[in-house]
């Protein structure tokens, strides 16, 4: 499999003016502004790349991007144009902002630099949770933003969050329903964390907040990957990556675990195993699980938990075997 790279700029808190109970953007980029010179950090990002990538995007993460300044919002897009047209191995540009910060100039401003994703921090599309999460838009600006963004033929990705202020697991579900109609390329699924110096750890602090577990998240979020699937929308991330989050201690609480996606994916596995021998009528002697190589430690479980627990339910034993990872796994 040819491998695909992204060379990411944050851009945190530009031109976003609102300040949402679970955000720090500082925190979640480990950085304070774009490089000054993008061009030549953009240059050499593609030079290096060598022969270890055959292709790669752009990608402006962080804040709300089509929200800034329009000079500016040129000067980078026009940036990463000149690199794509210099360097073939660079086939996208993507980018991160709000729902409600699109509007027909600016995509045909990205057009005009061939961005090729967006991607839109939903985050619900319960009211109720936008509100109290202080995002300042609506389910409907989201609904509005993406029909215009695949009217215009750019990739669309759609962002949305679980475990935030007055959420549940029904409103999740009903956010991931809404989400998968909007017939989105893609979709990230981030479990709430609660950061350092922001509203929601003072919430939590003052007994009004209470964040999801790592357990709790987790399973929902397999719940939410099960749906995105079954309407062939795929996931590209669940859970926030780790390594500045973890270097800078911005945590102190919430569903934030360093592979949080492969526990999720793992949870699913154990459902779909649980599934089978149930529907098979085991309820004793030795199970036997065929799994490709690739997929035996998600197979196990964290700490064999996968196996200890349908051991525990069916008082049987559970015995892995490898298969080829051309064969059909479970």
């Amino acid at each position: 499999m040819e491998k695909h790279a992204t060379v990411p700029v944050f851009v945190p808190h530009y031109a976003c003016p609102h300040g949402c109970v679970f955000c720090d953007q500082q925190k979640i980029s480990g950085v304070q502004r774009p490089p000054d010179d993008l061009e030549e950090f953009l240059f050499s990002a593609a030079e290096g790349l060598g022969d270890r990538f055959a292709s790669a995007d752009i990608a402006f993460f962080g804040g709300s991007f089509t929200g800034i300044d329009e000079p500016l919002m040129r000067h980078y897009l026009a940036a990463a144009a000149k690199t794509r047209k210099k360097y073939p191995k660079i086939t996208g540009i993507r980018l991160s902002t709000r729902p409600d910060f699109i509007s027909e100039h600016i995509l045909d401003v990205l057009c005009e630099y061939g961005v090729t994703t967006v991607e839109l921090g939903a985050q619900s599309m319960d009211g109720e949770v936008l509100r109290l999460s202080e995002r300042g838009h609506t389910a409907k600006d989201t609904e509005i933003a993406a029909k215009m963004i695949k009217a215009r033929g750019i990739s669309l990705v759609l962002q949305t969050m679980t475990g935030l202020p007055g959420d549940s697991r029904e409103k999740d579900l009903f956010t991931a329903q809404k989400i998968a109609e909007l017939s989105p390329d893609a979709v990230r699924i981030y479990p709430c964390v609660v950061l350092k110096g922001t509203k929601l750890e003072k919430a939590m602090k003052e007994g009004a907040y209470a964040p999801q577990s790592v357990e709790e998240a987790v399973e929902i979020c397999a719940e939410l990957m099960d749906l995105y699937e079954k309407n062939g929308i795929k996931v590209i991330r669940a859970g926030l990556h780790s390594s500045d989050l973890a270097k800078n201690g911005g945590v102190v609480a919430g569903a934030f675990h360093p592979a949080f996606g492969e526990r999720c994916q793992s949870e699913r596995i154990y459902r779909r195993l649980r599934e089978k021998i149930i529907k098979n009528g085991v309820c004793s002697g030795v199970f036997c699980i065929a799994a490709k190589e690739s997929d035996v430690s998600k197979t196990v479980g964290q700490k064999r938990r996968n196996v200890l627990r349908l051991e525990k339910e069916f008082d049987i034993i559970i015995k892995i075997t490898y298969i080829k990872e051309s064969e059909k796994s479970i």
